[in-house]
Formats: structure tokens, sequence, C-alpha cells
């Protein structure tokens, strides 16, 4: 019985590792995409970076998972928060006032559970397991 759970953690690790390593290549090739584009256009615009920097972050989440096999929670907050960002800044103009309200109190919402998270971690640190 435990050679057959070894063999299945093994297996799920394999499959998880591969489907980073695809995350990876995909956010790779989005980069390329987007800078071609940029690259066409010749203009680089905010939107074009925030883009830019959210494949980063994508990017920098596989990297961190691959190293130490946790994800820290904030980074996928971050993400959120620039998406949001990103999305008012393309859609201001035609945005009615209680969308705009309603995504950036959702991108403070995001900011503040990034604060408490960062304070529990502080105040109540992991043990060394």
């Amino acid at each position: 019985m435990k050679i057959i759970q070894n063999a299945g953690k093994k297996s799920l690790m394999v499959v998880q590792d591969l489907g980073l390593i695809i995350i990876a290549a995909a956010t790779i090739v989005a980069v390329g995409i987007e800078v071609r584009t940029m690259i066409d256009a010749r203009t680089v615009t905010l939107a074009d970076l925030l883009l830019l920097f959210i494949y980063l972050e994508v990017l920098a989440m596989v990297a961190i998972y691959l190293e130490s096999g946790q994800l820290p929670i904030r980074i996928p907050l971050y993400i959120a928060i620039v998406a949001l960002a990103r999305y008012l800044i393309l859609d201001m103009k035609s945005m009615e006032t209680w969308r705009m309200l309603a995504v950036s109190g959702a991108a403070l919402l995001l900011a503040l559970a990034i604060l408490v998270i960062r304070y529990g971690h502080v105040r109540y640190p992991y043990g060394k397991e």
C-alpha cells in the first residue's frame, strides 16, 4: 500500500510540475505576442506595461512554487490588483460611476487583505515544519 501511495504522490507531482511548465511557457508566448503588438503599434501604453507586469508576476509565482513547493497567497492577490487597475485604465471612459467605484473598492479590499495576511505572517509566523 505504501508503494502505491508513493507512486501516486510522485505521479501527481510530475503532473503538477508539467502543468506549471505549461503555464510558464504559455506566459512567455503571451509576453512575446504583447511585445510584438507594441512593436507593430510603435507605442507603449500604460495598459501594455501593466499586462507585462501581470505576466512577470505569473512567471515569478511559477518560479517560487517550483523552488519551494509553496505558493504565497499574496502573489495572486498582487496579480488581481494589477488586473483590476488595468481594467480601470482600459475601460474608464465607458464605465459607469458605480462600476468604477466597485472595481476600486475591490482593489482596496485586496490591498487590505494583503496587509492582514502580512500582519498575520509577522505576528504569528509558521513553525519550522
